[in-house]
């Protein structure tokens, strides 16, 4: 079992042909996952060859889904275009598009994402400005590196991407069910929540494993849910406990204003509900190590 991707999974890559596209379309096909399709409307009909596997270039979203069935989508799309891209996705009524790019304006965030509102949720947004999801040894959505992990029975939902890289190689000899990198944006598709109830839901997931980080109340909206509708256990990190009031760190919705957003204001609701919180990630992969040993 997995959340949101499996080996069943139909990929395609919009701007594949680009530099960052190609980069990424080469790893992710490396590490198994069923690429069927790019589209570049400028490059429709030809093909790309990625050693040896030949992988066709469509014009259109609807188009490849047409011609292979493709139920994911992964954007490696300027920041510019982006919004028009994930517009695209929902009209084509992919079940998921996971957005990498960084730097996409916030209007346009949340006008895609209320776009996606508006067309019945038809299409799961991950991201943007996140490193996708990976289900280790059947399918690899984003830029999350293939080979710092295995298949295993932790679930990981996480803001950060290089925390996110952090603690699949903690636990790297446990393994992970699937691990989602959501993004830190301010405006983001899929949410802790989204992923929590996924995790509770899946009978292959054991622990579950919450990368947050201060701003804005995501973290404290997820630990009323835990509170409420989960039962796995939970372990938590939230990154910022250094971080000065009243500045961006990184992510653009990783700002503390005044008391709200803090790191220590995260980690009290999260242990109120019931979560193991580490001061580092390292601490926290000892948590969860512990709750596994039993």
């Amino acid at each position: 079992m997995a959340i949101f991707l499996n080996k069943d999974s139909k990929v395609i890559v919009q701007g594949m042909t680009g530099a960052t596209g190609m980069k990424h379309t080469k790893l992710m096909l490396a590490d198994g996952t069923n690429i069927v399709g790019g589209v570049n409307p400028r490059k429709a009909g030809t093909t790309v060859d990625f050693d040896g596997t030949e992988v066709p270039v469509f014009g259109t979203v609807a188009e490849a889904i047409e011609k292979t069935g493709a139920n994911v989508s992964v954007l490696f799309v300027p920041p510019a275009f982006s919004k028009a891209a994930v517009v695209e996705a929902i009209d084509a009524e992919i079940p998921l598009a996971v957005v990498i790019t960084e730097g996409i304006a916030v209007h346009d965030s949340a006008a895609f994402w209320a776009y996606a509102q508006s067309k019945g949720n038809k299409t799961r947004i991950i991201g943007p400005n996140c490193p996708g999801l990976i289900t280790p040894g059947q399918s690899n959505a984003g830029i999350i590196p293939g080979d710092i992990t295995k298949p295993g029975r932790i679930g990981l939902v996480s803001k950060s991407g290089t925390l996110t890289y952090q603690m699949m190689y903690e636990l790297r000899d446990i393994g992970f069910s699937s691990a989602v990198g959501i993004g830190g944006d301010p405006v983001i598709g899929t949410t802790h929540i989204d992923a929590l109830e996924a995790f509770e839901a899946d009978p292959d997931t054991d622990l579950i494993v919450m990368i947050g980080e201060i701003g804005g109340d995501a973290e404290e909206r997820a630990a009323d849910y835990i509170a409420k509708h989960v039962t796995k256990p939970v372990v938590g990190y939230v990154a910022g406990f250094t971080a000065p009031e009243g500045k961006t760190m990184g992510h653009a919705g990783a700002i503390v204003s005044g008391s709200s957003g803090t790191a220590a204001a995260k980690k009290e609701a999260l242990e109120a509900a019931g979560v193991k919180v580490g001061k580092t990630p390292t601490e926290t992969a000892k948590l969860a190590r512990a709750i596994l040993a039993g």
